[in-house]
């Protein structure tokens, strides 16, 4: 699954177990439509392994935790439980590490979807998934929203009664307790804000200050003011040859995926429009002669089927030279109303590879999309062979 992105629950019983590298904390709540818990009791972990039709399992340190949510026995006014996840260290953040929340059947044990959380940082708690009920049918969504604060923060957010800590010296004078309802804040909790200035590879940003340029593997979130930015995206790609009088032929294609990276279609210059038009290319482009972007592809993310939750941008050199024979290959995000650029990648430290996966789009839980440049080269002519590096980019 990708984040936003929702599969209908075909058992009746379902366990969300998250693992990573490290040893994690996992709990559940159970909500109301106002998104508050009715009481601390809607709180389950592992001090309070039990509610009304969910429950706790520790995974004992070899195992992943998990929670258990019996969709016949929650309470008719829950309308959802949240999945929630923190590392067990203290003060240890995501930094670097990637959880997977996998959904099965609790009964027969079959896996209905994985989700892996993208671009995290200085998060220290994770909303990771959440199973709602949507007219008289239970679903489970991706969520990924991150805390800076811990498990605390996100049980303040959420209704649950937490106890002020008293006041402590600047420095902790005993080793730090895992995480717990009774370490909130005197600040009020708040979803983790993305820093300003990310380093290369870390953290997310936005284009409230006009355009940036992204580093490999760095996230721009298509959000100014606060407000998602526009509904219809150019993505350019050019290109030169990097030796006289040798063609190259680059081809631009973007790739559709579903919410559990499932193949949906590719654009490229043999299928020039898809998804009913919302997706479109310019065409082939044989050689990387002339100035500006070589091959264009237009995405309009509003006409976008809603099964459609991730894009990835691919350059193929049909040709067979490969990337360390091309010069000055980027591509770049525009604002397909007003011709503004957005977003500029430059790909840099080619590698002697036939194919690269320039860049991400992927639909957030909020409805934003996020774009992540990626700047990884396989071996690949075609885009035929780019759909599974991309699902797996995603």
């Amino acid at each position: 699954m990708t984040p936003g992105s929702n599969i209908p629950l075909p058992a009746a019983r379902v366990t969300v177990d998250v693992s990573a590298p490290v040893r994690l904390d996992v709990s559940g709540l159970l909500l109301t439509a106002d998104g508050k818990v009715r009481s601390d009791d809607d709180f389950i972990f592992y001090n309070q392994p039990s509610g009304p039709g969910v429950t706790y399992r520790s995974g004992g340190g070899t195992a992943p935790d998990a929670v258990t949510v019996d969709t016949a026995a929650v309470p008719p006014e829950i309308e959802k439980i949240v999945v929630t996840a923190s590392p067990d260290a203290a003060g240890q953040t995501f930094q670097g590490i990637e959880p997977t929340a996998t959904i099965r059947d609790a009964d027969g044990g079959a896996v209905l979807a994985t989700f892996t959380p993208p671009q995290l940082g200085t998060e220290t708690a994770l909303v990771v998934v959440e199973i709602y009920r949507r007219a008289g049918q239970w679903k489970a969504r991706a969520v990924g929203q991150g805390y800076a604060n811990g498990l605390a923060g996100i049980a303040t957010d959420f209704g649950v009664t937490v106890e002020e800590p008293a006041a402590a010296p600047a420095a902790p004078v005993a080793p730090a307790a895992p995480p717990q309802p009774a370490a909130a804040p005197s600040v009020p909790p708040r979803p983790v804000a993305p820093p300003p200035a990310p380093a290369p590879g870390a953290g997310k940003i936005n284009l409230d200050k006009g355009r940036v340029s992204l580093q490999k593997n760095q996230t721009v979130s298509l959000v100014k003011g606060g407000r998602p930015l526009l509904s219809q995206v150019r993505m350019g790609l050019g290109w030169e040859p990097a030796f006289r009088g040798k063609d190259i032929d680059l081809d631009a294609s973007v790739i559709a995926y579903g919410p559990q990276r499932n193949h949906i279609d590719s654009c490229y210059f043999g299928k020039l429009t898809i998804l009913n038009g919302a997706v479109k290319h310019s065409g082939d482009n044989l050689t990387g002669e002339g100035g500006g972007d070589d091959e264009v592809i237009v995405v309009d993310l509003g006409r976008l089927p809603q099964e459609v939750t991730g894009l990835v941008f691919t350059v193929n050199s049909f040709s067979g030279q490969k990337f360390t024979e091309v010069a000055k290959a980027y591509c770049r995000l525009v604002d397909a109303a007003t011709d503004e650029e957005l977003v500029r990648f430059d790909l840099t430290g080619a590698e002697p590879q036939t194919g690269v996966l320039m860049a991400k789009l992927v639909r957030q839980f909020s409805g934003e999309w996020d774009m992540t440049a990626l700047g990884s080269f396989v071996k690949a002519r075609t885009v035929r062979n780019m759909t599974d590096p991309g699902a797996r980019a995603l």
